[in-house]
């Protein structure tokens, strides 16, 4: 039995995330689909992170066990034949039996695109999230510095109930202005439901002078949703790579 590591790109616009539903269509469901096709026999495919409805991803990582013998290189042309062109398979590669997309991931890095203009894009609509508010972003890279480190990130998920230990370990935050765009660089250990978009919005609001920068430190400590900013739209939100130990 070989196991198969898959590097993913996909647009998330017409998908209802990443993990496979009863209703709506999924990336996983569409790739595992194509792949099945291809080694003509059942497969698990297990993805690095489960994105949300909207999100997208350039550096996804998922596995899948098989019998087949088609050589990896041979997998990529073969899988992409079958997905539609908004999903794409960059990479395929044998790796160890034990080796697990989401379980052996040591940290995982998003990007949040803003365009911080009061007119809106066209060809880069679906990518970014348009915000008409002047915004201070040397005032938000300030209160983005609270957020790095080990915290119990309850206040910045949508689903605190659902996830039992809340702590996690932000190693980078970054916030690059680029023209009228600003691009949020995060790496985290793990993430929670909903966690990049609502630091972003929160962060948001100290651009916009509704939070003061050193009000970050309360909505950490406070432990409850109502007291960070709104969670940011999905479209803005691109998985960029998911890093491994070497040896994966």
């Amino acid at each position: 039995m070989r196991n198969i590591r898959l590097l993913i790109e996909y647009e998330g616009t017409q998908y209802a995330g990443w993990q496979w539903q009863k209703n709506g269509k999924t990336v996983q469901e569409t790739l595992s689909k194509a792949v099945e096709r291809v080694v003509q026999e059942p497969v698990k495919m297990y993805g690095a992170s489960r994105t949300d409805s909207g999100v997208h991803a350039l550096g996804q990582v998922a596995n899948f066990k098989t019998t087949s013998s088609i050589p990896s290189e041979r997998l990529i042309h073969a899988i992409n034949f079958y997905l539609p062109h908004d999903i794409t398979v960059k990479g395929a590669a044998d790796v160890t039996e034990s080796f697990h997309a989401q379980y052996d991931a040591q940290s995982k890095i998003y990007q949040y695109t803003l365009l911080n203009d009061w007119i809106r894009t066209s060809l880069n609509r679906n990518f970014c999230y348009v915000c008409g508010y002047l915004l201070n972003a040397d005032k938000m890279h300030d209160a983005a510095q609270h957020l790095i480190g080990t915290h119990d990130f309850t206040s910045f998920t949508t689903s605190a109930l659902q996830e039992k230990n809340r702590i996690r370990t932000v190693k980078k935050l970054e916030i690059k202005k680029e023209g009228k765009y600003l691009y949020f660089t995060v790496e985290a250990d793990g993430f929670l439901y909903n966690m990049v978009r609502t630091m972003v919005g929160t962060l948001i609001e100290v651009g916009r002078g509704k939070i003061m920068v050193e009000r970050m430190k309360d909505i950490l400590s406070a432990k409850n949703r109502e007291f960070a900013g709104p969670t940011a739209p999905a479209k803005g939100l691109c998985l960029i790579e998911v890093k491994y130990n070497h040896d994966s």
